[in-house]
């Protein structure tokens, strides 16, 4: 038994027994606890990776040189391969773990996939090749103590499973069928030196070898975890995190294979000190007979609760007969897992930092994308286009300085808006009763199933035109007044403007 998996036997008894039959446990476990380092590097003083060229050490040898050196090898492989195979660019990607892997699976819907056929990165035939499952329908349900709870079905949401490592291993392929292209496995990212006309990036592998690679560009696909981020946005790279853990499995006895469960409650918020959380369930039939189910809550970045992804894990086994009842045929395939990110934008347009001189940052690492509903792989579908146009019309202008750079990002007025809405799902142990977020999200359920569907298709697509959005607001006040004090309370001043600020700017732009 290794040392890890025995260091929880005691203090988490169900995760311990999970982890102990699942193939590659251990090694989930290290990954798990690496991410979990997360909560306590927001506490340290950020770390400079970033430095000027004259830094770098006059000996240093450059093994190789790119337009484009992507950090991370996960949602940068989409990008990555429009930049090689369709603008011809000399890409080179390397990863701390293995490339074109993934901790979550993806849901989307298919006219969002068809995207990347229009890009010409996938034929539709590969595209339909790693859908393993398309289901009916979807719902949305928060519970009710009296089980008077309102059921919201919609069509053509989220309503399609993907194969995320075939998806990514067939692009990879594509990269690594371009010459000049590389992948490299086993490399973390130490940093870089920014010179007038390029950057070199300093990283080490697994035996403690460095390497150095000289880029036009540096493009920070780190996620959560990306130094850079922490040290552009001066050690607040999010306001805002959901924590999210699940399992691959099969032999649940209540499956509906046909539908996928968007979001679902089953009890109140959790009130134990410390906790201050509501969770929530996502559930959606996968390739065969295996069903995806994920728990996670929503919550400030800087509050007090405990967001250690061990701990829900630990919550998750606990509790998921309530949510899907294992049968005696119950397999754990694999666990998912990730901290999905969220930044609300306190001004007209985009505050965040995505940008710096030959440095531009994307996915979870940017943090722009929703974090309710389609999160960092549903934002790179939807803005591949033109974070592929726009930075090869940079690189082919030389325009590389961050004043450049920053307006190539997959901001959206809309988005940004929506994100505001996130915050009445963070439960506060101090202001909330038990059951506020489900009240309130039961009575959002009411106002959508009045109004014709395209309303709820467009919420839960992050599709929402204003108009919408403010008549869906305003109906939900009428129905729940209590809405109105919670929103002083859940914004405060300084937020509440903010959100006008983010609905004006909204207002007044052109979204794509």
């Amino acid at each position: 038994m290794s040392l890890l998996l025995e260091s929880i036997r005691q203090s988490k008894p169900h995760l311990y027994r999970a982890f102990s039959l699942v193939e590659h446990g251990e090694q989930h476990l290290q990954r798990i606890s690496e991410l979990d380092k997360y909560w306590e590097q927001l506490k340290q003083p950020v770390q400079r990776v970033i430095f000027p060229s004259s830094d770098l050490p006059a000996d240093t040898v450059i093994s190789g040189e790119y337009d484009l050196v992507y950090a991370g090898g996960t949602l940068s492989l989409l990008h990555a391969a429009v930049m090689a195979g369709k603008y011809g660019r000399k890409v080179m990607i390397f990863d701390r773990q293995r490339p074109a892997k993934s901790t979550r699976d993806w849901n989307i819907s298919r006219y969002e996939l068809l995207r990347l056929s229009a890009l010409g990165l996938l034929t539709e035939a590969e595209i339909d090749s790693v859908i393993v499952r398309q289901y009916k329908n979807g719902w949305v349900e928060f519970y009710q103590h009296d089980g008077r709870q309102k059921r919201l079905v919609m069509d053509n949401v989220l309503d399609c499973a993907v194969d995320t490592d075939k998806l990514l291993g067939l692009v990879q392929e594509k990269i690594e069928a371009v010459p000049g292209s590389e992948i490299l496995a086993g490399y973390t990212f130490l940093r870089c030196y920014q010179f007038d006309d390029h950057i070199v990036v300093k990283m080490v592998d697994r035996q403690g070898r460095l390497l150095y690679c000289k880029t036009r560009v540096l493009v920070d696909v780190m996620g959560i975890l990306s130094p850079v981020a922490m040290q552009l946005n001066h050690g607040r790279p999010h306001t805002h995190l959901c924590p999210t853990v699940g399992t691959v499995a099969s032999g649940f006895e209540d499956v509906d294979f046909d539908t996928g469960e968007i979001l679902a409650t089953t009890r109140p918020a959790d009130i134990t000190p410390g906790k201050g959380r509501q969770l929530i369930w996502e559930g959606f039939p996968a390739e065969g007979t295996k069903y995806i189910t994920y728990l996670f809550f929503y919550d400030e970045a800087d509050s007090l609760n405990d967001k250690s992804l061990l701990s829900l894990f630990e919550t998750y086994f606990e509790t998921l007969s309530e949510y899907k009842k294992p049968g005696k045929n119950f397999v754990l395939h694999r666990p998912v897992y990730g901290i999905i990110p969220a930044y609300c934008h306190d001004g007209f347009v985009r505050t965040r930092e995505v940008a710096d001189d030959h440095i531009i940052l994307f996915g979870d690492a940017a943090s722009l994308g929703s974090p309710l509903t389609f999160c960092g792989f549903g934002s790179m579908v939807r803005n591949l286009h033109h974070l592929t146009a726009d930075l090869e019309t940079a690189l082919c202008d030389n325009k590389l300085t961050k004043q450049h750079l920053e307006k190539i990002n997959a901001y959206e007025p809309n988005v940004a808006s929506m994100a505001n809405l996130m915050k009445y799902m963070c439960f506060n142990n101090s202001t909330d009763e038990p059951n506020f977020v489900n009240d309130l999200m039961n009575e959002v359920m009411h106002v959508l199933d009045d109004l014709p569907q395209r309303y709820r298709q467009a919420m839960f697509r992050d599709e929402m035109k204003i108009e919408e959005l403010a008549l869906v607001m305003l109906r939900v006040a009428w129905r729940y007044p209590k809405v109105v004090t919670a929103t002083w309370e859940k914004l405060g001043v300084q937020g509440s403007l903010g959100f006008f600020k983010n609905l004006a700017g909204w207002a007044l732009s052109s979204v794509r």
